[in-house]
């Protein structure tokens, strides 16, 4: 309740003004950036202490089989996907990866299915809406799941309705694994946070363009269209075409004279 609660402030306080840096993608941009400086808040003094004592606490064998475990339980969904955007093979892989790393696997703890050539996919309902050219919206940053946009938003709560572990009892487990999970997921991103926070002269601007442009390569399994430089652009002119020539007439030939 607290960080709903100072998630809204952010909102309040960063209003609807009109962006900043004059990207038509950002049309929330100063609300964006303070919710932003909110996250980043909640992250240098909550989220990476944690996930910092989780990595030096745990060995890297058992991560990952924790993180082997909830990768597992999302093949299901992720094969949902893809059968809804078509790709049927590919929903038949996300299941026999399930089937096999479920039972040889030991409930997903042990990748078996990538030991046997099966290909792990990443899909979700934000992914299958781009597909059905659902537009992306305008950017947005999330209070604590930070980089998103208006479609994006959409599907991620279609995940969350669709979540193996929401079904999870007691509630205190449920509520257990939601947290186990978040916690290993930010523990695999902490070098590269690091390399953000050195790298970046303006961090909320490196993300944004980082996460939009990740998210149109996952729409169109890494092969979007040509996006034009600008919004106005428009097709250049073909150069005018010159009038086709008449061939040159041969002078007419006098006829010759008698001797």
């Amino acid at each position: 309740m607290i960080l709903r609660a100072l998630g809204l402030v952010a909102l309040l306080a960063g209003g609807c003004a009109t962006t900043a840096d004059g990207d038509p993608r950002d049309p929330l941009e100063p609300m964006n950036r303070a919710i932003y400086r909110f996250n980043e808040v909640a992250d240098e003094w909550v989220a990476v202490p944690v996930a910092s004592a989780y990595r030096n606490v745990l060995h890297a064998e058992i991560r990952d089989r924790i993180r082997n475990f909830f990768a597992n339980l999302g093949d299901l969904w992720i094969g949902a996907n893809n059968v809804l955007q078509g790709k049927f093979f590919e929903g038949f892989e996300d299941g026999m990866r399930f089937v096999f790393n479920s039972t040889f696997g030991l409930f997903g703890l042990h990748d078996v299915a990538s030991d046997m050539g099966i290909e792990k996919h990443d899909e979700d309902f934000g992914q299958t809406l781009g597909r059905w050219r659902v537009p992306d919206g305008p950017y947005l940053v999330l209070p604590i799941w930070s980089s998103s946009t208006l479609r994006d938003t959409v599907g991620f709560g279609v995940d969350i309705f669709t979540d193996p572990v929401g079904e999870f009892r007691p509630i205190a487990l449920r509520n257990s694994m939601y947290a186990l999970r978040l916690v290993n997921r930010r523990s695999e991103l902490l070098d590269a946070s690091r390399i953000l926070e050195q790298a970046a002269l303006d961090k909320y601007v490196f993300q944004r363009d980082a996460y939009l442009q990740r998210r149109r390569n996952l729409v169109y399994d890494g092969s979007p269209p040509r996006e034009p430089r600008s919004r106005d652009e428009e097709p250049a002119e073909e150069p005018a075409k010159e009038p086709a020539k008449e061939p040159a007439k041969e002078p007419a030939q006098e006829p010759a004279r008698k001797q």
